[in-house]
């Protein structure tokens, strides 16, 4: 395991200084994060543990997802997390036109508006899916006033060659004050996440970090 793709090199951050890698304060902050829900089981499990560690996350969620699964998606909601807008179909930018890109991402944000319960409620935090966007899909997404969320620590939870040892070792060895801490509410994650997250949440607060979710 390549630790430099686990912790974001400062070299990524300082070319692409307009997508947010990590959120600096001095309170020990940390932001945790899932991608790619709501889906039956693994997101409702996610929610559980968080529930029960009384911790706040951000939820990047897939329009498709959202309205297949509308009542799996309100527990988010309803639970006090947030929630962020990860593309319809689950694009990977680089593969599509800036037109086909934002048209999907506009369907996800009409998803997340119209299977909320609560009025006009409006997300403008962006995560591209595999973290690819092409510079002109960033800027039009941005002038939208969409701010764009990346990550500082990965924890390749999705990654069926790594341990639940080792996803949970990426997570705490990597974390600092202010880091977005990337995970997935997804079925070929769970087997990593089922393992990592509950020690993961107990350890880091331990250390004294507080969770808080990316409004």
């Amino acid at each position: 395991m390549d630790l430099m793709w686990v912790k974001t090199n400062r070299f990524i951050k300082w070319i692409f200084p307009k997508y947010i890698w990590d959120i600096k304060n001095s309170d020990n902050k940390i932001y945790l994060t899932f991608d790619d829900g709501p889906i039956p089981e693994v997101t409702e499990w996610v929610l559980e543990v968080l529930s029960k560690c009384e911790v706040k996350a951000t939820f990047f969620c897939i329009g498709d997802n959202i309205e297949k699964h509308p009542e799996i998606f309100q527990k988010i909601i309803q639970n006090g997390h947030s929630i962020g807008n990860h593309t319809f179909n689950h694009l990977k930018g680089w593969n599509f036109s800036t037109e086909e890109y934002i048209e999907n991402t506009l369907k996800c944000e009409n998803a997340i508006t119209s299977n909320s319960e609560i009025k006009n409620l409006k997300s403008k935090i962006f995560r591209p899916p595999y973290g690819k966007i092409k510079p002109s899909q960033s800027e039009i997404l941005r002038k939208m006033g969409y701010k764009i969320i990346m990550w500082d620590v990965l924890s390749v939870d999705y990654d069926k060659e790594i341990s639940p040892e080792q996803c949970f070792e990426n997570i705490v060895q990597n974390t600092v004050s202010g880091s977005i801490i990337a995970c997935h509410d997804s079925l070929k994650a769970f087997k990593n996440l089922e393992y990592a997250l509950p020690k993961a949440i107990e350890y880091l607060k331990n250390k004294g970090f507080v969770f808080e979710r990316i409004d």
